[in-house]
C-alpha cells in the first residue's frame, strides 16, 4: 500500500521523474557484467484546477448581475455561494429555462415597441390636437396648458390612455400653435400638434 501511494504522488507531480529499472537474468553468472538498466521518464500534468458553471441568483457587486453566468472555483460556491443562496449550479435544464424566459422577454419587448410605433402613426393622421382656453387681452389665455390637460384630450379623441410623464410640452400661455413631444418607447418618439384658441 505504501508503495501505491508513493506512485500516485509521483504522478501528480509537475516536473519529470526518471527511474532506474534494472533487468535481471537468473541464468547469469555472478561473474556477468552489470544488467542493462532500462530509464523510464514519467511526465505528469499538474492537476486541473475544479471550477463549476454557475447562475447569480441576485446582484453581487464583485461578481456581476443576477442571472449572469460565470464560471468559479469549485470551493467558493460549495463554501460561500451556495450556503448564502447567491448562486445556483447551471444545469441542461435550467439552460433551457432560461433560453424560454429570455425568448419571452424579447417577445415583449417587440410588441411593446410596434404598440408604441402604432400609437406614433395615429398622432400622424389625427393633425393636431385642440385646447381651447377662456381668452384675456391680445393673444393671452388664461392659465396655462398643461401636459394632463394634453393627456386628457388624447383619452377623449383617441380613447387611449398616455402617461404625462413621457410629454414634453412648451409653456403654453397664448393662443396659437405648439408642438409637443412624447416619448412612447426608448427608440419611438411621437411628435404632435397642440392648438390652443381662446373661447
Amino acid at each position: 500500500m505504501a508503495g501505491a501511494a508513493a506512485t500516485a504522488v509521483s504522478w501528480r507531480s509537475c516536473s519529470p521523474c526518471y527511474c532506474r529499472l534494472p533487468f535481471s537474468n537468473p541464468s547469469s553468472s555472478s561473474s556477468s557484467p552489470s544488467p542493462p538498466v532500462m530509464m523510464m521518464k514519467i511526465v505528469a500534468q499538474k492537476k486541473a484546477k475544479k471550477t463549476r458553471k454557475i447562475i447569480l441568483t441576485e446582484d453581487m457587486s464583485e461578481l456581476g448581475k443576477k442571472g449572469e453566468l460565470l464560471d468559479v472555483k469549485a470551493g467558493f460556491y460549495r463554501n460561500y455561494l451556495l450556503p448564502l443562496g447567491k448562486a445556483q449550479i447551471v444545469t441542461p435544464l435550467l439552460l433551457k429555462e432560461m433560453r424560454i424566459e429570455e425568448e419571452r422577454i424579447e417577445a415583449e419587448k417587440k410588441r411593446v415597441k410596434e404598440e408604441a410605433q402604432q400609437l406614433a402613426l395615429i398622432f400622424q393622421t389625427v393633425g393636431a390636437f385642440k385646447v381651447k382656453r377662456k381668452g384675456g387681452k391680445g393673444k393671452q389665455i388664461f392659465g396655462t396648458v398643461t401636459a394632463q390637460d394634453l393627456v386628457d384630450i388624447i383619452k377623449a379623441q383617441l380613447q387611449r390612455d398616455v402617461d404625462k410623464r413621457i410629454v414634453s410640452l412648451p409653456e403654453i400661455r397664448e393662443t396659437g400653435e405648439y408642438m409637443a413631444e412624447l416619448k412612447l418607447h426608448p427608440e419611438v418618439t411621437a411628435q404632435v400638434k397642440v392648438n390652443v384658441f381662446a373661447n
